[in-house]
């Protein structure tokens, strides 16, 4: 699995980025490698740098400094769950050469023979116990281990389950590996219940040293079995006590000695547990007769299980609640989409029904009125399924030199015919010498028709309708602006922090509550956004901006510019 980084703040969350070459840089530039929609973050703001299996980010002098794990850095070699800070955009690292033991289901060995099985259980939890550390307690820990070193153990355990990490696999192993050390086991395993079939079977496995990682780890069905049944910690201890190693048997062989075993209890249900083990064969100078497990120890690996149990549950909540809000999601969607469907179809047989009259009757001038209608529910479901398109996928822009009053010219061209039907002028006052800059045409052409379409539909109806359309350059932020301001109703204050959320809509019937959503994806792609505003005067006006990129010929923003001239639309400063 090859590394990656993860958003898991900011307006990019969820986004995952794979680090398949040896250097990429972070920013808000579309020209990025990674790029982030974050006007905190600069345009470069840091690179990942490559060296052998590992990897460095640098800061590239940004404004606002690059942070890991809370901390400003230079220069940094990351780690496993590293988190990286942007602006205000928190990303997750995932080296991807994940510490997980190879193969470990099949090579937990549960030891069901009778002859070959015979723990005797010397110590046990009672049921709903409380771990307590202090006191005489303390002072029974083997092997000189103080309170404060479990309740250390303890913390850092806490500390890995609220840590965001790449899979609960990977979270589980972390968590094994700090329990072998706190308790002084050898071997450990976690055997988790499968939420589909409740089934509990082996998930995570690990070793304190290297000798045993090829081996298979024996567990004892009968302690397993006697845990899960009856919902308790047990330990034990074989050596003289355990007649599983007389006579040479194949459980002597893999020299277990010492083991502990404690449930993974939840809230409602049973997690799975944990067992560990101490092997004479990993380590032939000990006594036969010293115990380095006993019932504090017990008590310290019960309170892991607990908390690992919990830390179990939450992950499948989060999961089932995911996947409940996907499910809500689409289901909103089918219901929303169906309903202006519906709509739409019914204008289609409106004036289909009106074009088969017009033929019967050789009426030329009913056919025309019922094509028209026609057409323009045409539009709209057209409309309707460019937008759903847009929005359902996550989409790169593709940059390409542009001119962005030729495109706004085009955008409004395209709605010549319905200005005419509405009485409509649109006014423009355009940069004279706007020079070319690289965005997605085609992107940003859905954005401004979608917010046009708006301003059109707005000042239907007014006595003297009037829509402007604005273009511009911010020296100081180096972005390029459009604004489409209407002279009508404007927008009710309450519905203003609603304008950019899917299906909203202050159209009634009319409008899908796509369009707008829709322009504001496209121009986060882009590394830019979309805000609306109530004028003064009356109206609405609507503003879009993005980083302004030249394009490979020209290296400042005065040259390479396109002077508005005859033919075109009248254009004032």
């Amino acid at each position: 699995m090859e590394a990656s980084i993860l958003i898991v703040q900011g307006a990019d969350q969820g986004n995952r980025f794979p680090l398949d070459v040896p250097q990429l840089v972070l920013g808000r530039s579309t020209k990025c490698d990674i790029r982030v929609n974050d006007s905190e973050a600069s345009r470069q703001h840091a690179r990942l740098v490559q060296s052998g299996e590992s990897w460095s980010i640098v800061d590239l002098n940004s404004s606002n400094g690059t942070y890991v794990n809370g901390l400003a850095v230079r220069q940094q070699e990351l780690q496993q769950g590293d988190q990286i800070q942007v602006g205000r955009t928190i990303l997750l690292f995932d080296p991807g050469t994940s510490s997980l033991v190879e193969g470990a289901p099949p090579r937990i060995q549960l030891v069901a023979d009778p002859s070959q099985d015979h723990s005797h259980i010397v110590g046990r939890v009672p049921r709903d116990s409380v771990t307590q550390f202090g006191g005489d307690n303390t002072a029974n820990i083997a092997g000189g281990l103080q309170a404060g070193a479990s309740l250390n153990a303890l913390y850092r355990i806490t500390e890995e389950i609220v840590r965001p990490m790449a899979s609960l696999d990977q979270s589980l192993q972390n968590i094994l590996d700090l329990t072998l050390t706190a308790v002084g086991a050898e071997r450990g395993c976690m055997l988790v219940t499968n939420s589909k079939t409740d089934v509990i079977e082996p998930r995570v496995i690990s070793h304190t040293t290297q000798s045993g990682d090829s081996e298979r780890m024996p567990i004892s069905t009968s302690i397993v079995e006697y845990v899960i049944e009856n919902g308790r910690g047990v330990r034990t201890s074989d050596a003289s006590h355990d007649s599983r190693f007389d006579g040479g048997r194949s459980i002597l062989q893999s020299g277990i000695r010492e083991a502990m075993c404690v449930p993974m209890q939840g809230r409602y249900e049973l997690m799975g547990v944990v067992y560990v083990d101490i092997t004479t064969k990993m380590n032939p100078s000990r006594s036969k007769n010293s115990e380095r497990l006993n019932d504090a120890l017990l008590n310290l690996l019960q309170a892991i299980g607990r908390q690992t149990a919990l830390f179990i549950e939450n992950n499948r909540y989060q999961q089932a609640l995911v996947e409940a809000e996907r499910l809500g999601a689409m289901g909103q969607t089918i219901a929303t989409m169906s309903h202006h469907i519906k709509n739409i179809l019914q204008g289609v047989r409106g004036g289909g029904y009106l074009v088969d009259n017009g033929l019967h009757q050789h009426d030329e001038k009913t056919i025309k009125q019922g094509w028209g209608i026609v057409e323009r529910n045409l539009d709209r479901i057209y409309n309707l399924v460019m937008d759903m398109l847009q929005f359902s996928k996550e989409r790169q822009p593709e940059p390409r030199s542009t001119n962005l009053n030729v495109l706004i010219l085009e955008v409004c061209e395209l709605m010549a015919a319905r200005c005419e039907e509405f009485g409509l002028s649109i006014d423009f006052e355009l940069l004279q010498d706007m020079p070319n800059s690289l965005f997605d045409p085609d992107g940003l052409h859905r954005a401004l028709l979608n917010v046009l379409t708006n301003a059109i539909d707005a000042v239907d109806g007014e006595e003297s309708p009037r829509v402007i359309v604005r273009s511009g350059i911010d020296h100081v932020s180096e972005t390029v602006w459009v604004e489409v301001e209407d002279n009508g109703p404007g927008i009710p204050e309450e519905e203003l922090p609603k304008m950019f959320h899917l299906f909203e809509s202050t159209k009634g019937s009319r409008g899908t509550g796509l369009g707008l959503p829709v322009s504001r994806k496209i121009l986060t792609e882009h590394g830019g956004d979309i805000s609306a505003e109530n004028v003064s005067t009356g109206g609405a006006r609507f503003r879009m901006h993005w980083p302004f990129v030249p394009d490979d010929e020209t290296h400042s923003i005065e040259s390479n510019t396109l002077n508005l001239g005859d033919g075109l639309p009248p254009v004032s400063d």
